[in-house]
């Protein structure tokens, strides 16, 4: 196998702010992709734009909240005016709820999570789809999570939200598979995101009590990692793959 090349085809990346989003949008325009930025934030999407230009690849910004049907409507429609072609979709923005039980939980948090988290990846693909097939095929990419698999104490949104993710794809990857459009789910174990940062006050502290403790090969992933996983479910590589969750977890669920 060489080089994973994507010249000639145009991808949105939703939460492509930071994090693994960036990393995915910049990975994904390194391989020859132009791909549309988008993300609530439309400065750090913007600014993931600027360094893919920077970097001479294509790549533009802008703003959607995917948790809203109408915005994501505007989302793709800007993207296939810029583009004048869609192929790749990749779902990963994302709400992390804070640390409750069901009965902690405030019903706006549960219903922010799930609108976000699975609704999201509803309104982008029922936008993009039409495109996507239009250009005679292509990929979508659902980012679900280790958590998709496994409980974790205080993240039955996030977790609920990850695991029909899981469920979303295969069904989308059967509806779909006529127009040539592949659907496949991503899971990233703990990956080193200003996320972890956030949760944990600093990444050394996350790398200690996340990475080492609770994963086999014995750190946090980064982001990095994860965008390479993307690039091969994009790209003509995976195209034998359908339906299919790949987990990149450093061993979590192992155990």
């Amino acid at each position: 196998m060489g080089a994973l090349r994507l010249e000639g085809k145009f991808a949105i990346v939703t939460g492509a702010g930071n994090g693994i989003g960036a990393a995915i949008a910049e990975v994904l325009a390194a391989a020859g992709a132009g791909v549309c930025c988008a993300d609530l934030d439309e400065a750090a999407a913007m600014a993931t734009a600027e360094a893919i230009v920077a970097a001479g690849g294509f790549g533009f910004a802008q703003a959607v909240d995917v948790g809203d049907g109408n915005s994501a409507q505007h989302a793709v429609a800007a993207a296939v005016a810029r583009f004048g072609a869609l192929h790749i979709l990749v779902n990963n923005a994302a709400v992390f709820p804070r640390k409750a039980t069901v009965v902690e939980l405030a019903e706006a948090e549960w219903t922010r999570a799930l609108s976000v988290n699975i609704g999201g990846a509803f309104h982008m693909s029922r936008q993009a789809i039409p495109h996507i097939k239009a250009a005679g095929g292509g990929s979508i990419i659902h980012m679900a999570s280790q958590m998709a698999r496994v409980g974790s104490a205080g993240d039955a949104a996030y977790c609920a939200s990850k695991a029909a993710l899981l469920g979303l794809a295969k069904a989308m990857a059967l509806d779909h598979a006529k127009d040539g459009i592949r659907v496949n789910t991503l899971s990233p174990g703990g990956i080193a995101t200003r996320q972890m940062k956030i949760e944990f006050g600093d990444l050394e502290t996350a790398e200690r009590d996340w990475g080492r403790a609770m994963h086999p090969i014995r750190r946090l992933g980064r982001p990095e990692e994860i965008a390479r996983a993307a690039l091969f479910l994009a790209s003509e590589e995976s195209s034998f793959m359908t339906g299919a969750d790949l987990l990149i977890d450093g061993g979590y669920t192992a155990q």
